[in-house]
């Protein structure tokens, strides 16, 4: 059985049928990229299955569970973590504070403490800035914090929206290396991301997404290698 299943789900906005009977699915352990032009509906489908939208028909299964309908702050107790375009840090708030904001759902204070302890080794960076503002950080530095945040809730699955978006191409290895360790390290992945040459490098499968439908899927090797792939979102 897959982690996450999502079956056949139409989204809305008002009369505009954004998402059109999309179905995948995230087996434990994977890397799964979502791949398309912008516009396609990339971010409409994170933010259907992590429960800021709802979808109109189909459902939405997260091991086992039925999440359709559940909403945000319930599916995060679940185990899944978003991280959203743009990064949506609190500006104003420091680097530990937007940390501690992850966590805001777990009790168990010695925990917490060990996934401060974990956030900082995977982000030296974000130790030294520690008490700095999280919007006097560099861009990259941003959707680091962004990502130790998310991290700070235990996901079993974290969703990724477009993170080397406005990023220079050393942070933009930097952060796809980055999503190897994390997987590495057992934290499943759903990726959404218009670098679609090096997201297909690191997923084990992808789906590409045109205009609300799903129009191909498979290991995401095979992909980089299709033809018609190569055309339209590698440059080649």
């Amino acid at each position: 059985m897959a982690m996450l299943e999502v079956k056949d789900i139409n989204v809305y906005y008002g009369m505009i049928h954004a998402i059109q009977g999309a179905s995948f699915e995230v087996n434990e352990g994977d890397i799964v990229a979502l791949i398309g032009a912008n516009g396609a509906g990339k971010t409409t489908i994170l933010h259907t299955v992590t429960g800021l939208l709802q979808a109109k028909s189909g459902s939405i299964t997260f091991e086992g569970k039925d999440i359709t309908r559940m909403p945000a702050h319930k599916i995060v107790t679940h185990g899944m973590s978003h991280v959203p375009e743009g990064r949506r840090i609190f500006s104003q708030l420091s680097v530990y504070e937007n940390l501690l904001m992850g966590a805001y759902t777990r009790k168990d204070k010695g925990e917490v403490a060990a996934s401060f302890d974990m956030v900082y080794e995977r982000f030296p960076r974000l130790k030294e800035r520690r008490n700095q503002m999280a919007g006097t950080l560099s861009g990259g530095e941003q959707q680091m914090l962004a990502m130790g945040r998310a991290l700070m809730s235990k996901p079993k699955i974290l969703l990724l929206d477009e993170p080397s978006m406005g990023l220079s191409p050393l942070f933009v290895s930097e952060v796809f290396k980055i999503i190897e360790e994390i997987s590495a390290q057992g934290v499943t992945v759903l990726l959404v991301e218009q670098n679609a040459k090096k997201a297909l490098a690191i997923a084990n499968r992808a789906y590409v997404l045109e205009t609300g439908k799903i129009v191909k899927s498979g290991d995401s090797h095979e992909l980089m290698n299709d033809p018609s792939i190569k055309a339209a979102y590698l440059g080649e």
